[in-house]
């Protein structure tokens, strides 16, 4: 369980590509509706935590607000900067650890991460961070997954691959993933008040919605969401994968045109 709780940096740099171009370019409709919940204004400073290939900053940037993208995978700030620099954007990125951001205090007017802070293992240290970081009176926006049990697309790639392979057991059951950890809406809200917001409030009402053509597609949006479902595969033949990938494509077929939902927590607070 350590091991899956603690994937090092090289194991994001190498799903940097999987990511940017499977996850990442799916989220820009939830960004823009977490970044209308924070009262995101054009003419604000906006940074990024745990940012990816900018899933959340670059619909920041497109709002016309100054960005600054941070996340410590070298290779996933390498394909936001070029993002960056094909639209023209206003905006920034740099190799950087959210538990120790090398940033001035009190310097943005909002600061967010969207499925980056939800998955580091000493988060009450990140969103100290965060805070610190935010002018008084801005705003701190933190998106993460809600209840794992209703997160469609993770049980299909589970059930696909206990098809093919009985013996997978998928994530452990009596230990949360470091990506559910604020899954409770509660949780979620002392966290950021431990962490020295007030009026902190959490929207239960958004979900993350996808919707795979094929088998393929959703196993790869899968390796590519983090490096924990690529430890899960690991031990896998190549040939129990493709298996898995055809369990896949019966299962989307079977459930028709409707997208794979997961339910969210998009939480915001003051300082």
């Amino acid at each position: 369980m350590t091991d899956l709780q603690t994937s090092p940096v090289e194991a994001w740099d190498a799903i940097a590509a999987q990511y940017d171009e499977h996850v990442a370019s799916g989220e820009s409709d939830l960004a823009t509706a977490a970044l209308r919940i924070a009262g995101l204004r054009p003419g604000d400073t906006f940074l990024d935590v745990a940012a990816g290939t900018g899933g959340l900053s670059l619909p920041a940037a497109r709002l016309g607000v100054k960005v600054l993208a941070t996340d410590w995978s070298a290779q996933m700030i390498d394909r936001f900067t070029a993002r960056v620099a094909a639209e023209g954007l206003d905006a920034e990125g740099r190799v950087m650890d959210c538990h120790a951001l090398d940033l001035p205090d009190d310097s943005f007017d909002l600061c967010g991460s969207q499925f980056g802070v939800m998955l580091v293992p000493d988060q009450a240290r990140a969103l100290r961070e965060m805070v610190r970081v935010t002018k008084p009176g801005g705003r701190v926006l933190i998106t993460a997954y809600g209840n794992p049990g209703e997160f469609e697309a993770l049980h299909f790639f589970v059930s696909a691959a206990q098809a093919v392979v009985p013996g997978f057991e998928g994530p452990p059951e009596d230990e949360p993933l470091l990506e559910f950890q604020v899954a409770d809406p509660d949780v979620l809200r002392r966290r950021l008040l431990d962490a020295g917001l007030h009026n902190v409030a959490v929207d239960t009402a958004h979900q993350e919605r996808i919707t795979p053509e094929n088998g393929r597609q959703l196993w790869d949006w899968t390796l590519g969401s983090n490096p924990i479902p690529n430890q899960l595969v690991a031990d896998l033949t190549q040939r129990q994968r493709e298996d898995i990938i055809h369990v896949l494509d019966a299962m989307l077929r079977e459930r028709g045109p409707h997208p794979l939902t997961a339910p969210l927590n998009i939480a915001t607070g003051t300082k």
